[in-house]
């Protein structure tokens, strides 16, 4: 085909991603959808497989083609035109029960073209506790409501009775259906933008320019792991859960202009909500290939061929059913890539990053106020790690999160609470020549009469570690303030706050690359100006010698 031709198809395709998720944001009701962008979307082709993706949420994209793959088979039959499929079996849809996804094929002239599909988190599903994310729990229906692939849209009528049953068990049931509505919105658009598409180019244009691009994916894919040393390379890392830990270990070879990544002595799966499906394994996998290597291949099925993915079935990466599996999208996801970016860093020296803060620090609260139920929730930024010739980000999520802030507007005008602080937290930053990004410190007070948290941290007991004598990030840390009483809360802990309580947390900052002492002066005034380095950090840290600098 034309280049410019099968390009002209590929942003058609990539547009209607993002026409997808403008959708699903602008219609969705909850905070965390059309605030925080907690969704993903996508395109398939006839073949399902993925052509195209929206710059959403790397946890998501990655395992969409687990999802899509899984659902349509576990559904057994054909979808005809007018159909969608929904389900949020993480053993079927590759992450955990909060992220609800839905698929529909697109037809054209009566032949199926392909499939558009989204997925997002929804703040509650149900389970022990509000916002379906507790630690503790040890099987899948203990966290929420277990949906296999079923009808929600049948021949174009909505299956009402589907939705009822889902907003019956939930928490803030209104907002929930609310934002499946919205879900299903934003698969009407992408079915209508790809046969736009079609009937523009044809169908065998269409299909051919997806085959194109994955080709092209996968040369580029090729290429970037021949330039890569060979050989095999191994690394750790631990997840904290209560006084365990539980590790991950990986080995990377590279032969040719093909890769393997083998988890074999990774820990068993726990009895607990840390274990990450095999699908939110493979998203941490294909995230850190494209940031690492080749930030411009465009993510598709063709990046998959030159890689394999071995796990041990039963680990804490590839848990088997039914094992709960909450914490493993949000945690554990973000353990192994600290774990892959460890070992490449080795593997490509000037590429190499300090650990970022490796949590997403989830807040879930909920309860009952006004006569009705409610639940929200979020997570919370931190520091990113410092690179060769960069620092790390301030106050930002990290690796396989990439959602918004909730504004404290939003959050205040929906639930009862009040905020009372938020700020980025000094000294949090791992001192380097380039410093690791700052932490931040959020809290809010309850209005309500009394609700449950549940806290969801990493990073309490080892902080984020910086590199070429670059210095640690600061750990995560969390407390109820009570009648001027601090109770300090464990990084994972489920809690029951009353009125007038104050939450408060502290992110994790991110890890520093190479000496302090070797910062450039003017970056270290700058950030004692800012208020991110204390007078005793830079002192102790940096040997600024305040006596003897009359500008400091």
């Amino acid at each position: 085909m034309d280049p410019a031709l099968v390009e002209v198809i590929r942003g058609g395709m990539v547009h209607t991603c993002e026409e997808m998720g403008i959708a699903l944001r602008r219609s969705a009701y909850s905070p965390n959808i059309k605030e925080r962008l907690d969704f993903s979307c996508c395109v398939f082709d006839a073949e399902a497989r993925l052509v195209a993706q929206a710059e959403h949420i790397p946890v998501h994209l990655g395992s969409m083609p687990f999802a899509v793959t899984n659902g349509l088979r576990a559904f057994g039959r054909e979808l005809g035109p007018g159909d969608m499929l929904v389900f949020n079996d993480p053993y079927i849809s590759g992450t955990h029960l909060p992220d609800i996804t839905l698929v529909s094929p697109v037809f054209y002239e009566g032949d199926r073209v392909g499939y558009v599909a989204n997925k997002a988190h929804h703040s509650d599903v149900g389970g022990s506790t509000p916002g379906s994310l507790n630690p503790f729990s040890t099987t899948l229906e203990e966290e929420g409501i277990v949906m296999p692939p079923r009808l929600m849209v049948s021949r174009g009528e909505l299956r009402k009775t589907v939705i009822d049953e889902i907003c019956s068990q939930v928490w803030g049931p209104e907002m929930r259906r609310g934002d499946l509505m919205a879900q299903l919105a934003a698969n009407h658009v992408g079915s209508e933008r790809m046969s736009e598409l079609v009937g523009q180019h044809g169908a065998i244009k269409v299909t051919m320019a997806g085959v194109e691009t994955m080709t092209m994916s996968e040369a580029r894919m090729r290429s970037a792991i021949r330039s890569m040393p060979e050989g095999t390379f191994e690394g750790e890392d631990v997840i904290e859960f209560g006084d365990d830990l539980y590790t991950i270990r990986l080995a990377v070879t590279v032969e040719g202009d093909s890769m393997t990544f083998d988890y074999e002595g990774t820990d068993t799966q726990m009895s607990g909500a840390m274990n990450a499906p095999l699908g939110v394994t493979i998203s941490g996998v294909f995230f850190s290939l494209l940031s690492m290597m080749d930030p411009g291949i465009q993510m598709n099925q063709g990046c998959f061929e030159p890689v394999e993915v071995r796990v041990p079935e039963g680990s804490i990466l590839n848990p088997v059913r039914p094992a709960a599996v909450a914490g493993g999208n949000v945690e554990t996801s973000q353990r192994n890539v600290d774990v892959i970016f460890s070992i490449m860093g080795r593997m490509m020296p000037e590429r190499a990053m300090a650990q970022g803060q490796g949590t997403m620090n989830n807040v879930c609260v909920g309860g009952f106020h006004g006569g009705e139920s409610w639940a929200f929730y979020e997570t919370i930024g931190g520091g990113q790690g410092a690179t060769r010739g960069l620092d790390g980000a301030d106050g930002v999520q990290v690796n396989m999160t990439n959602t918004m802030n909730t504004p404290m507007e939003s959050m205040e005008a929906t639930y009862p609470v009040r905020f009372r602080r938020y700020v980025l937290v000094p000294d949090s930053c791992g001192p380097g020549q380039w410093r690791g990004g700052c932490g931040i410190e959020r809290s809010w007070e309850l209005l309500a009469d009394e609700a449950t948290l549940t806290l969801m941290m990493g990073r309490s007991k080892f902080p984020p570690r910086g590199i070429e004598g670059g210095r640690d990030g600061s750990r995560s840390l969390a407390y109820v303030v009570r009648d001027d009483l601090r109770i300090q809360l464990a990084s994972k802990t489920v809690f029951s706050m009353k009125k007038g309580d104050v939450l408060v947390v502290k992110t994790p900052g991110g890890g520093g690359y190479g000496d302090p002492r070797e910062r450039d002066e003017e970056a270290r005034l700058n950030d004692i100006r800012q208020g991110l380095v204390s007078c005793e950090s830079a002192i102790e840290d940096y040997g600024i010698d305040l006596e003897h600098d009359p500008q400091t």
